[in-house]
């Protein structure tokens, strides 16, 4: 599954959404408008966009997520490696490191976490 990759407006929306939902869609306009200034023709527009994409689902007048924050993060992430990466987390990390160093915080906490990966999958 190709996941979509939302515009800045249509994560605006979709935080919204993520932070109150289940939310009934006059609820969202009212949200939408007094958060970002939208019209309601605006936040029904964005809604229809990220419910055709199967992020959202707008099912008698109550929006709720078909996929977490956290999930849709990780699949992006995933496009990402995918288009930019061959799919390789080894070589984005190492893109990255070319530009920026780590402080010991975060090498210890690299570490930490691929540790407890190894273990899970000896576990697995």
């Amino acid at each position: 599954m190709v996941i979509y990759i939302m515009t800045e407006a249509e994560s605006q929306l979709a935080d919204i959404i993520w932070e109150h939902e289940p939310v009934g869609s006059g609820e969202l306009v009212r949200l939408a408008q007094e958060r970002l200034n939208w019209k309601k023709s605006t936040t029904y527009t964005v809604l229809r966009k990220i419910c055709s994409n199967g992020i959202f689902r707008n099912e008698h007048a109550v929006v709720v997520s078909c996929m977490s924050r956290d999930e849709y993060a990780r699949q992006k992430g995933e496009r990402y490696l995918a288009e930019n990466y061959n799919g390789s987390l080894p070589g984005f990390v190492a893109a990255f490191l070319k530009r920026r160093k780590l402080n010991k915080a975060e090498i210890e906490e690299l570490a930490q976490m691929i540790e407890e990966y190894r273990e899970q999958e000896e576990e697995g």
